[in-house]
């Protein structure tokens, strides 16, 4: 966005700094990309832009949109732009890293262009309006959760939050169930083995180090395969406010891609529990996960047994959970979520494969 257009639609001020009110970001938009945001939504001016959060290791902002003659009052853009260099938190800056953040972008904008639209209300995503590639950036233009009415973010949660994000995600695995993953990741999920030989060179626990192709295994190998959404953290959910049965919709589908719906299901239960939690309430998480699971497999894919389905999944929970305390012990040793329920699962895991 050029700069007299920043002062046309007010953007600019008289600083002449783009107005970002959150942590005092500068978005700096190419006229292209102006141009898409406005065809996309039929506005005629782009009346604020304020970043919402910056994305990991700096490779570009999240910023919502408010606009001027259009349908849509707000919108989200998912502005991408390749650093020179990157930083990141724990050290892990290397070109691996970087290669496969590019990737990741590419893999959700691919996502939002051609699977998306088969998402219905029980498992809410936003709309993609518009996708713009240039040199070196990459532009989403999408529908705002929170004008929907999804407008809560959460940093701890209550039994009825963990089922609405279960739900979210038994509607979302029975939706893809034994869909190819063309043009996403063939393993999804940003922690899957392939990905990560630094992370496991790194891994001081031998044991595990030597178990982790067979719990990969494991997990690829297994009959009933979709579409996982491969970082569904709590982080990643936006709910209504309703209660006491908040609805749910997800973000952020960088590492989607084909797998075990237990990856996802491990990982987000992992991401709001802590250990005495995650031991307390396993078997009722369970439960509720594949009741809802078998609900919408008859509903969406008719000619899958969902009882088999269970069977094989359930029996997967604490592979898929070992898998993720495998890349987690290489990546931040003395992280909280290394705790010994974790490695009590784990070690159960090593034993059965290793018998």
């Amino acid at each position: 966005m050029d700069y007299q257009y920043l002062k046309h639609s007010g953007i600019i001020h008289m600083n002449g700094r783009a107005s970002c009110p959150l942590h005092g970001y500068i978005v700096a938009m190419h006229p292209d990309i102006t141009n898409t945001v406005l065809s996309a939504t039929g506005a005629q001016t782009i009346r604020s832009a304020t970043v919402i959060q910056s994305l990991w290791s700096g490779y570009g902002e999240i910023v919502r949109l408010e606009l001027d003659g259009s349908t849509y009052p707000s919108v989200i853009l998912k502005h991408i732009k390749l650093p020179d260099s990157g930083s990141h938190p724990r050290g892990w800056n290397t070109g691996r890293s970087h290669k496969r953040k590019i990737r990741s972008y590419q893999v959700e904008a691919h996502w939002y262009q051609d699977y998306a639209n088969r998402c219905d209300s029980h498992c809410r995503v936003p709309v993609c309006l518009a996708v713009n590639v240039l040199e070196n950036e990459t532009v989403l233009v999408l529908t705002d959760l929170d004008a929907a009415g999804f407008d809560v973010r959460k940093e701890s949660t209550e039994i009825e939050d963990i089922h609405a994000c279960l739900g979210w995600l038994a509607s979302f695995h029975a939706t893809f169930l034994n869909c190819s993953a063309d043009g996403l990741w063939e393993c999804g999920s940003y922690w899957h083995l392939d990905t990560r030989p630094d992370e496991l060179a790194a891994l001081e626990d031998h044991t595990l180090r030597e178990a982790a192709p067979l719990i990969d295994q494991q997990l690829r190998r297994c009959r009933y395969q979709t579409l996982i959404h491969g970082d569904a953290k709590l982080a990643n959910f936006c709910f209504t406010a309703d209660a006491p049965k908040p609805g749910v919709a997800a973000v952020d589908f960088q590492y989607v891609g084909r797998g075990c719906g237990m990856k996802d299901v491990a990982y987000f239960i992992g991401s709001c529990l802590h250990e005495d939690e995650c031991e307390a309430l396993e078997s009722e998480l369970l439960d509720y996960y594949f009741s809802r699971l078998a609900m919408c497999v008859a509903e969406k894919q008719s000619g899958i047994d969902a009882s088999e389905l269970e069977v094989e999944w359930r029996k997967l929970f604490p592979v898929a959970w070992a898998d993720f305390h495998r890349f987690l012990k290489g990546w931040s040793p003395g992280h909280w979520k290394i705790n010994s329920y974790s490695e009590r699962l784990t070690l159960e895991v090593i034993e059965r494969l290793q018998s």
